[in-house]
């Protein structure tokens, strides 16, 4: 079976130049500091593994299961969370780590949890921002790479939990 690569919209050397920028800006606005990075799981791995080798600060991570695709190419709208955080976030700095943002309604719902746990801070890193798709309008403190309204595979984003392994993101074809 030939896997269903399109174009590919954004380089591994892209990326990593991207990611390594991203943590210098993190780094430099939590100096002192020891935010809590929650990652949303599972396409966000890869982006957290990556970003967190570049971060110079402390910092602490903890994991989201969340559920708004089932198999499908299209949001449900249905957020369901599979798994909670394991720390408590209370008086902390936090930033949400996300692989990518497109209608904003799960990212919006995660927020909303999260921010009644009363965290110090809340922030939002994203590698990836599909404006094109907003719904709920959600503000990002740290983005990557604007992307167009296509489905998206590699670098942690699947398709039928297939492709996360891809060192790159493309596009993924659906007819041949």
């Amino acid at each position: 079976m030939e896997a269903p690569i399109g174009e590919i919209l954004i380089s591994e050397e892209k990326i990593k130049e991207k990611v390594a920028q991203l943590g210098k800006e993190i780094s430099r606005d939590y100096k002192g500091k020891i935010p809590i990075l929650v990652n949303i799981l599972k396409g966000g791995i890869i982006f957290l593994s990556d970003l967190v080798r570049e971060l110079e600060i402390l910092h602490e991570i903890d994991f989201m299961s969340v559920s708004s695709y089932d198999s499908q190419t299209e949001s449900t709208g249905v957020v369901r969370i599979l798994a909670d955080l394991s720390i408590n976030i209370e008086g902390k700095d936090v930033i949400i780590v996300e692989d990518i943002v497109d209608s904003g309604l799960t990212l919006d719902y995660i927020k909303h949890i999260l921010l009644a746990r009363h965290p110090k801070s809340l922030r939002i890193c994203t590698l990836l921002d599909k404006r094109a798709r907003r719904e709920v309008e959600v503000p990002l403190d740290y983005v990557g790479f604007e992307i167009p309204d296509e489905f998206v595979i590699g670098y942690g984003l699947d398709y039928m939990q297939k492709y996360r392994n891809l060192p790159y993101v493309a596009v993924l074809r659906v007819n041949g």
